[in-house]
């Protein structure tokens, strides 16, 4: 009864084996293009907060000439991507690359250096609300800057700063 229960394992187990036949096929070329790498390479920041790097990326990644409104025929499309923290207005061209951005996002988190900068030159004030724009244009790069507003008891002041925590 042993031998004829380890037969029978046996040749289930070199059927299994033998049941699965391997077919090769040769697959078309697939080509990957990174339309907006520039755009990204330009607006992302290892510090920006987590809002605008999801904002970036999506709006990187949108393909415009797979939409129902597309059209060979026109010169560019402007698309807007808002959420609640910010809103981010893209032209792209018919091919789908990004031409030029219009981003703010409204009391994000603010770099470490622009935090430091600002503790520096204005230690007994508090920070009431921040804008943090960027404006990237594919010829130019893009510029970013944050519109900061301070208050000291009941005096206020606005101050712009650069992403490195330079005052301009």
């Amino acid at each position: 009864m042993k031998k004829f229960i380890l037969s029978l394992l046996a040749i289930a187990l070199i059927s299994v084996a033998y049941s699965q036949e391997v077919k090769l096929e040769e697959l078309s070329e697939v080509v990957v293009e990174a339309v907006n790498y520039k755009y990204l390479n330009t607006t992302d920041n290892k510090v920006a907060a987590v809002p605008v790097k999801m904002l970036e990326r999506k709006a990187a990644a949108y393909d415009v000439t797979t939409k129902d409104y597309y059209q060979d025929n026109y010169d560019y499309y402007s698309v807007s991507f808002v959420i609640p923290d910010g809103k981010l207005v893209a032209v792209y061209d018919p091919d789908g690359k990004i031409l030029r951005t219009i981003e703010k996002f409204k009391d994000i988190q603010l770099p470490d250096a622009v935090s430091k900068a600002l503790l520096d030159r204005f230690p007994n004030w508090e920070i009431v609300s921040d804008v943090y724009r960027v404006r990237y244009e594919d010829r130019k790069g893009a510029i970013k800057n944050y519109k900061i507003k301070l208050q000291n008891g009941d005096k206020t002041m606005k101050v712009m700063m650069s992403e490195e925590g330079e005052f301009l």
